[in-house]
Order: structure tokens, then sequence, then C-alpha cells
């Protein structure tokens, strides 16, 4: 399939769950599905996620300034909301149109954040050396290649600036029953059968999200052959579904 193609299908996934249940396509908690996320508590999580993640930074004392900060697949701004509280001003990146649209509403009153829709298969628009932070998570997961993936990463080291901290989560293993998608599947064909994306999603449970997962040594591997340095990586097994996850923290060689 041609990779604009690919991209399009891409798109088209993610606003239809956009449509049906946002916040639980951005954090897919098994106990917070069908609407089950109460919205307060839901940009909690992303307060205290990011209080977290910068005493983290602090450890490895980067990055070197706080002027601007990007979400990467930022849904409806749960982390961009968070990041602006520590940077001068954070923009988040999204493929779904519907996610960005509401992120604006949801966060018109934070000033410092920018939403934008990013339906293209790297980060063209942005300067090179933009960013004092880069921090994506339960997004690169989602991609539908390795290639997709390591293309991303290429493009957040190009966009870092070189005092700067990429901080991404990315599963190194994943047991047989996620990686066969049979939900997935399931989705893709009944959407083509006719059936709407509300009766699989409400009815059935069903959902169009895919899961990837890349080793941890092959990782690592990638980034430093592309000039990064591995800092920390962070390893613990997802409660909800049971697979390997891994936190990167990267900079510049």
């Amino acid at each position: 399939m041609p990779p604009q193609q690919v991209l399009a299908d891409q798109q088209r996934d993610w606003e239809e769950i956009a449509g049906e249940d946002a916040l639980w396509a951005i954090l897919s908690y098994s106990d917070r599905k069908f609407g089950a996320w109460d919205r307060e508590e839901f940009f909690r999580t992303g307060e205290q996620e990011i209080g977290g993640l910068m005493g983290r930074a602090g450890e490895l004392e980067r990055p070197g300034g706080r002027a601007r900060a990007l979400d990467f697949g930022c849904g409806v701004g749960r982390l961009t909301r968070a990041l602006s509280g520590h940077f001068e001003s954070s923009l988040g990146l999204d493929i779904s149109e519907t996610m960005v649209k509401g992120a604006r509403e949801l966060n018109a009153d934070r000033p410092g954040c920018e939403f934008e829709v990013n339906a293209r298969p790297d980060l063209g628009g942005l300067d090179d050396r933009s960013f004092d932070l880069i921090f994506t998570r339960i997004v690169l997961q989602h991609q539908p290649s390795t290639a997709a993936i390591q293309g991303y990463l290429s493009e957040f080291l190009r966009t870092l600036k070189d005092d700067g901290l990429l901080v991404f989560q990315l599963p190194s293993g994943i047991p047989l029953s996620i990686r066969l998608q049979p939900r997935r599947r399931a989705y893709l064909l009944l959407r083509r059968l006719g059936f709407r994306s509300r009766f699989l999603y409400w009815k059935l449970g069903l959902h169009p999200m895919r899961m990837r997962h890349l080793p941890r040594a092959e990782v690592v591997a990638f980034l430093e052959s592309h000039g990064a340095r591995v800092l920390r990586v962070d390893t613990s097994t997802d409660p909800s579904y049971g697979f390997e996850d891994c936190v990167y923290y990267v900079t510049k060689s």
C-alpha cells in the first residue's frame, strides 16, 4: 500500500475513535473505557506524569533551557497542558483534526499551549533545534510500521536542541494475543461491511488501534547511529495489557 494511503487510513482510524471516546483513545485504561473518564481526573494524570518527568529530567541535568516543549500525539492536550506549566510554550501535534479541535477548546485558558494537526510522516513544518524537550507517550506504539517509528525518532532528534531532552515510551515486547490485534482486525472488517464506528465501539467493544513494539537493543542502536546518547531507560510491565514497556531519555551526543 502506498505510504500516503497508509497515513490516510491511520488518520481515518483516529478520527473515528476520537469521535467516539477521545479520552479513552488517549489513555486506554481498561476500567475507563466507554466514556468512564472524568475530565478533571484525566487532566490531573497529565500533571502528575509531567511532574515526575521533570523530576527525572532534573536528575539528568537536561534540558538546558525551558523555552519550548513538544508533545507529539497530543490528543486533547493532556500532557501539553501540563508541560505549559514548566516551559514558556508547549506545542501539541496530533494526526486527528477532531483531537486538535478538542485540545484547543479544552485548553483555551492556557495561552502557552498551541495545537496543530500533523498528518504527515515527518515534522517538516518544524525547524531544526526547535525544542528543549520533546515528549511522546502511547503514540509510537500505534504507528503502522517500524520504518514509521524510526522516521519520527529521526525527526525528534533533528528538531531537538543540542542540550535538549527527548523522552519517549515504546513497548519492547508485547504478547502474541495483542500482536495479532483481533479487535482491530474485526473492527476493520466490519467497517468495510458497512457497520458504523459507534456500533462497533459502544456495542461490540471493538476499536481500530494497532499495537507495535521494538526491542530495546534495536531502539538504542538506532538512536546511537543517529548521533544520540541514551541517558536512561526505565522498564516496566503494563498493568492493563501485560506487555514490557520502556521509557527512553535521550540527548544529542
